[in-house]
C-alpha cells in the first residue's frame, strides 16, 4: 500500500537550474529525486506545487509523491536530510489524502522579493537580494502596488515563453515592509504567469526611482500603455516561495 506524501521543502537556488528537471543542468527536483531513490530504495517521481526559475529560491515549495513504502513521517524528513546537499532541506512532512493534488489543489501562494538598499554593496545579501543604490520612493511605490491587488489581466506582466492560456490572474495582497536596508516586496495571490512577480517587482522599482507614475501600473494592467512598457524583470535571486497553502 503506497502513502501519498507532501513535502513542504526549502532551498537555496543560487546553483540550481531552477527547480524542475532540466537537460542543461542540475535542478532542485533532480536532487530531491536522488535523495528519495536512496531512501526507498527504487526510483520515485516527485510533483510540485509550481516551478521555479534558475537562481530563485523557496521556502516552503509545496511537492508530493506516492511512496511504495510505508514509513513514519519522521523518517521522511530526517532520513531525506541525511541524504540531500546541504542547499536543500525538507522542512515539513505531511500525509495528504488520497485525492490530494498539489498543484490543482492549491488556493494560493506568498512569494516575497527582497531588495537592498545601500550605496555599498553586501557580499552576503548578494545571493538573496537585488542591490540598488538610488534612493526609493517607498510612498510612490506602495501607491503604485495597490493597483495590483484584485483580479486584472497581467499580460504586461509576464516574459516571453510563458504558455499560459489565459492571462488573467488574482492577487490578494502586495505590500512592503522595511528591515535595515531590506525592503521586502510580498505578494499573495491565487497563481501567477512566468515571472510575474519579478516584472512586477521591476516595475515598483522604477516607479520608486521616479521613472515611472503609480498609476502607470493602473494603465499597464488595463493594456493601455503598450506591450513591453512594464518595468525590467528583477533579478532572480531576490525571489523567494515563501509558501503555498490549501
Amino acid at each position: 500500500m503506497t502513502q501519498n506524501i507532501c513535502l513542504i521543502i526549502e532551498y537555496d537556488g543560487t546553483r540550481f537550474v531552477g527547480w524542475q528537471v532540466q537537460p542543461n543542468g542540475v535542478s532542485v527536483q533532480d536532487v530531491v529525486e536522488d535523495a528519495l531513490a536512496r531512501l526507498l530504495g527504487e526510483a520515485v517521481r516527485v510533483t510540485s506545487s509550481g516551478r521555479t526559475d534558475a537562481g530563485v529560491h523557496a521556502r516552503g515549495m509545496a511537492a508530493q509523491l506516492r511512496s511504495p513504502r510505508q514509513l513514519p513521517l519522521k523518517a521522511y524528513r530526517e532520513g531525506l536530510n541525511g541524504l540531500l546537499p546541504p542547499d536543500v532541506a525538507v522542512r515539513e512532512v505531511r500525509e495528504v489524502d488520497e485525492n490530494f493534488n498539489v498543484r490543482f489543489d492549491a488556493k494560493g501562494k506568498w512569494y516575497r522579493y527582497t531588495l537592498y538598499r545601500s550605496k555599498v554593496r553586501s557580499p552576503l545579501a548578494a545571493r538573496t537580494s537585488w542591490h540598488i543604490r538610488a534612493p526609493l520612493s517607498l510612498p510612490a511605490m506602495a501607491e503604485a502596488a495597490v493597483f495590483f491587488v484584485g483580479h486584472h489581466d497581467f499580460s504586461a506582466f509576464r516574459t516571453s515563453g510563458c504558455a499560459a492560456l489565459t492571462t488573467e490572474r488574482k492577487i490578494f495582497s502586495v505590500t512592503l515592509s522595511q528591515e535595515g536596508d531590506f525592503l521586502h516586496v510580498d505578494v499573495r495571490g491565487a497563481g501567477f504567469l512566468k515571472n510575474m512577480v519579478r516584472v512586477m517587482v521591476g516595475t515598483l522599482v522604477e516607479v520608486g526611482l521616479g521613472k515611472k507614475k503609480p498609476r502607470d501600473v493602473n494603465l499597464l494592467l488595463r493594456g493601455d500603455l503598450g506591450a513591453g512598457r512594464a518595468g525590467r524583470t528583477a533579478p532572480p535571486q531576490g525571489l523567494c516561495l515563501m509558501e503555498v497553502w490549501y
